[in-house]
């Protein structure tokens, strides 16, 4: 295989590289407050834009929360209002760091072929029972509309 170079071990070097530049961005952007500097220099103020940043975040959060019974983005809102908390708050970036990085194992889990084989699998085993489940039931009851029912 041709990688456009003579030199032994450059392939593996460059995907070295790729991680550590990965790491070194995270470490340049780093935790803390990301407020702009004339509000960090004022400690009262910095004290309230923190306090503003957190119940915009809580009212976002509980928004989503809202949301997952009910129709709507719920999860993306919740991760929404994690990531307005984690504008000024190191606990709520690192859980953003840990979410991000489960979400992405999980990604390249699900395409595995193994993986995506046996999910297909699962899922035609669950609906040839449901189907079977329905069948009984319609062949024991039958199928009655509502409207249909008469008074017992």
């Amino acid at each position: 295989m041709n990688t456009g170079s003579d030199e032994p071990g450059e392939v593996a070097m460059a995907a070295d590289d790729a991680k550590t530049d990965r790491a070194t961005e995270e470490q340049e952007q780093g935790l803390g407050s990301r407020a702009p500097e004339f509000i960090k220099a004022r400690r009262i103020l910095h004290l309230s834009w923190q306090v503003g940043i957190f119940i915009v975040g809580l009212a976002v959060v509980v928004a989503g929360i809202i949301m997952l019974p009910l129709p709507g983005p719920g999860w993306v809102v919740i991760f929404g209002g994690m990531a307005i908390w984690a504008t000024e708050f190191v606990w709520a970036q690192l859980v953003l760091r840990w979410t991000k990085r489960k979400v992405t194992e999980a990604a390249q889990r699900a395409l595995d072929p193994k993986v995506r084989r046996r999910n297909i699998i699962l899922t035609s085993i669950g609906l040839v029972i449901i189907g079977v489940i329905v069948g009984i039931y319609l062949w024991k009851f039958g199928l009655v509309m509502p409207w249909k029912i008469k008074n017992q």
